[in-house]
């Protein structure tokens, strides 16, 4: 059982998809990660030595990730709606924000507004 930033890594898959079960880490930073800490992506985790392991986890301490990258998305959206932006009331109001169309389609968005 491997923990890295309070999640509990697959051993039996490669460490390059095995990464990306941690928030705010996919393909790319995955990639990167690897490439940082000097450690062959397709190697299982289960075959990690303790010192790559600190050095994984040194270099992810680098990325926010997590709870903390969790926060800054809900301050974000909080601060949208706080100054009462266009974006900030779509997501209130619980509707696409991004400029799709709701005259037919957004069902999914509209059928889970808070009442």
């Amino acid at each position: 059982m491997i923990r890295i930033s309070g999640v509990i890594l697959n051993l039996e898959k490669h460490l390059l998809i095995a990464l990306r079960s941690i928030y705010g880490i996919g393909k790319v930073n995955s990639l990167y990660i690897c490439k940082m800490a000097k450690i062959n992506p397709h190697t299982k985790v289960k075959n990690l030595t303790d010192s790559e392991i600190s050095i994984l986890q040194n270099t992810i301490n680098n990325f926010e990730i997590e709870g903390n990258l969790r926060t800054r998305i809900r301050l974000n959206i909080k601060r949208l709606i706080d100054i009462k932006s266009y974006r900030g009331l779509r997501h209130k109001s619980n509707l696409p924000v991004r400029g799709q169309r709701t005259r037919t389609n957004a069902k999914t968005r509209k059928k889970f507004k808070k009442r």
